[in-house]
């Protein structure tokens, strides 16, 4: 049984180029490199200086060489993960591209234009009871009304308690289970929600929804063509 009751890209800089600042990476191998030409300099002055009837242990002067080469290595595998990690983002947003357009499935508000809302609910465990309530973009509860428990799908028309229909806008649909007329819970429901932008946030792609939510794209639950 079905129950049918009765609006940004982010864009780069249009006014010219500017300058780049170093990575952290180019700054500490800079720092490195100056710090071992200093250490060798040092080590050069004091091979030249030391007292030859009690010369420093040749071991004390690997140890110190090796220690500067494992930092630099360090840094520079530093670097190389960074441009991996980087790489396989940009092939994330070329994969998860496609999806600009259609419709996710997520746990948010949905964005209401006039036609019916998709909503996929969720139940506490032992509910012999649900209730769908809906809320307006700023928190007020505009609807509420009983649903079948364990119904996958319910659709949304766009009217109020009295069945006055709704302005176009965003909605958020919270599930309260009951068990024994007793409150177990309130749960927000998951919605198709058209997607609007996909984008790379330090190596996490994120996808941004017309009610302007975002979630990871581990959050989406499903996918589908938007409707004509």
């Amino acid at each position: 049984m079905v129950t049918v009751s009765d609006p940004a890209p982010l864009y780069g800089n249009q006014s010219g180029q500017t300058a780049q600042k170093p990575s952290v990476e180019q700054n500490t191998r800079a720092v490195l490199s100056s710090d071992f030409e200093t250490f060798l300099k040092m080590l050069t002055v004091q091979v030249q200086n030391q007292d030859p009837l009690n010369p420093v242990d040749s071991t004390e002067y690997a140890t110190q060489l090796a220690t500067f080469s494992s930092v630099e290595q360090q840094v520079q595998t530093n670097e190389l993960l960074r441009n991996i990690s980087a790489t396989l983002g940009g092939n994330s947003l070329n994969e998860f591209g496609r999806w600009i357009g259609m419709e996710g499935l997520v746990r948010a508000p949905a964005m209401f234009d006039g036609a019916p809302v998709t909503i996929r609910p969720d139940y506490s465990e032992d509910a012999d009871r649900a209730v769908l309530v809906v809320r307006d973009a700023g928190g007020e509860e505009v609807q509420r009304f009983d649903i079948d428990v364990g119904e996958e799908v319910v659709f949304w028309g766009g009217g109020d308690s009295e069945g006055n229909p709704l302005p176009p806008g965003i909605y958020r649909f919270d599930v309260e289970s009951y068990i024994d007329q007793r409150f177990d819970g309130s749960t927000m429901a998951r919605v198709y929600s058209r997607i609007d932008e996909v984008r790379n946030d330090d190596g996490t792609v994120l996808l941004r929804f017309a009610d302007g939510t975002e979630a990871t794209s581990e959050e989406i639950g499903g996918l589908r063509q938007a409707r004509q």
